[in-house]
């Protein structure tokens, strides 16, 4: 399937640990801005995708998120893939592990989206936002809590948004990966038969590559999905359906 997103402009949330992303916008011909919070992983992507702009700021802090991206510019494609897991037990949850994890994972996307939302509709533009979801926002795992119920919560901010920005052609949809090979998934396989006995749980006998996401992200990036918004794509190898 041809995509095409010359001439267009995207922002990456969450781009030093999910470049991938970054990359494929980049290679299609898309002028991208990348924000991350690690700046030698922004350095990197730079001398791997030259001319993609960079933006180093925690998301999880709002007047640092509202002065770097407030005047970002025209925007028409924006990935909400910043994300963090703390992995903490019901029980054992903590106000700053809550607090900082639905700053990044949900919080942000509410800010981020609003700044290019506005600027879409100030310009009279169409446009596509596809937020960065997780099966667990469906199914449940163990010291999950916190991560899975702002994935959750992501769910229904989806729709919501779909529902409020559709009016504006602005449609906004999710992706909900299980485990894919990158360092924040591994922290959930620390127990040592866990992997195992996950993967024996996905009918395809698998988790998720990297470029599977990124590739249904595209879709719903590009003008493929024209008539899709307020949906999410599980690449899940089946799982919720075991």
């Amino acid at each position: 399937m041809w995509l095409n997103f010359s001439g267009g402009r995207a922002l990456v949330t969450g781009a030093g640990k999910g470049g991938d992303t970054v990359k494929a916008l980049h290679a299609l011909g898309t002028a991208v801005i990348a924000v991350s919070r690690t700046n030698t992983d922004l350095v990197s992507l730079s001398e791997q995708c030259p001319g993609v702009e960079t933006v180093c700021v925690d998301l999880g802090d709002w007047e640092a998120t509202e002065r770097a991206l407030g005047n970002v510019g025209p925007v028409d494609l924006l990935v909400n893939n910043a994300a963090t897991l703390l992995m903490q037990p019901f029980l054992e949850v903590t106000k700053d592990v809550f607090d900082r994890t639905f700053n990044v994972n949900l919080r942000s996307v509410v800010q981020v989206s609003q700044i290019v939302a506005r600027g879409m509709i100030q310009r009279g533009v169409p446009g596509s936002i596809v937020n960065v979801s997780s099966m667990v926002a469906h199914v449940t795992f163990p010291n999950l809590a916190v991560y899975s119920s702002t994935k959750g919560a992501m769910t229904a901010l989806t729709k919501i948004m779909a529902a409020e920005l559709g009016p504006y052609k602005i449609r906004v949809n999710s992706v909900n990966p299980t485990v894919v090979p990158t360092a924040m998934s591994q922290k959930a396989l620390t127990y040592p038969d866990l992997a195992r006995k996950l993967k024996e749980r996905h009918p395809l006998r698998k988790f998720a590559e990297v470029e599977d996401v990124v590739n249904s992200i595209l879709f719903l990036l590009s003008d493929r999905s024209a008539s899709t918004s307020g949906s999410g794509i599980l690449v899940d190898a089946g799982y919720l359906a075991s």
